[in-house]
């Protein structure tokens, strides 16, 4: 009897690439850094500055289809659980503001292939401690 696997729903993070986040937990707590990469299917996010591992390349030989790969010791970032990350926003003053966040349904005016014009909705992020868009 054989098993069929079931497509797993895709899922999301409150947090998107490009957006800015403070670490809450774990050895780089209260660093300030940019999400550079989500992976949502481990929950983690990749944030610049943030998780700093170090690895060890051996030099790769130089072959005609590859490109030669210098070998040493090379500091990158490492992705970390996306609950240790909260978002930061700027409020109205300029200052930076911890916070959740949202979403809110907008009506809008959408225009059909033909031209014709109808009301519809848009879900846009909101910040929860300003109530303004993201």
């Amino acid at each position: 009897m054989s098993t069929k696997k079931t497509a797993e729903p895709k899922k999301s993070l409150h947090v998107v690439k490009g957006d800015r986040v403070k670490v809450i937990a774990g050895k780089d707590k209260g660093l300030v850094g940019e999400v550079i990469a989500v992976h949502p299917e481990s929950q983690r996010v990749t944030v610049s500055g943030v998780n700093i591992v170090k690895r060890h390349l051996r030099d790769s030989a130089a072959q005609p289809q590859g490109r030669q790969i210098k070998g040493g010791i090379v500091s990158s970032e490492a992705p970390v659980h996306v609950s240790n990350v909260q978002l930061i926003v700027k409020n109205s003053d300029g200052d930076d503001v911890v916070t959740r966040g949202g979403y809110n349904r907008v009506e809008v005016t959408k225009r059909r292939p033909d031209g014709s014009e109808y009301q519809g909705h848009r879900s846009i992020r909101i910040a929860r401690a300003t109530g303004e868009e993201i």
